[in-house]
């Protein structure tokens, strides 16, 4: 699968934006997708994942809960990510990830988010 992220862009701060990660290659059913994200002189850390087994419950970062929303549409082969309430240290590049066996090893080219305060 290949993993294509877009979306991105300036927002202020209060503002919403989406992101949207689409698969090709092979459905997106099949696979975990998650979103990450990584600061200026910051390591990668976990934002959202939205599980292929339908009866799970997608998961959020602390830092996120209440603001972001992730949801999938396998019709569109598309994982997306509403950004909500954005704060300035939302500002990152934003990064999904795919994985079917536990590692994610398939990642999308990332997307700059910058939120001004």
């Amino acid at each position: 699968v290949q993993l294509q992220a877009c979306g991105g862009g300036l927002a202020q701060a209060g503002g919403s934006l989406t992101l949207s990660c689409v698969a090709s290659g092979r459905a997106i059913r099949y696979y975990t997708v998650a979103w990450f994200r990584q600061a200026p002189g910051k390591e990668r850390e976990f934002v959202a994942v939205s599980s292929r087994n339908p009866s799970d419950d997608p998961r959020y970062a602390d830092s996120v809960k209440g603001r972001f929303i992730i949801t999938r549409d396998n019709t569109k082969n598309t994982v997306s990510l509403q950004m909500n309430d954005l704060k300035s240290e939302d500002t990152a590049v934003y990064y999904c990830g795919a994985t079917y066996s536990g590692n994610y090893n398939t990642w999308g080219q990332g997307t700059q988010v910058t939120v001004s305060s």
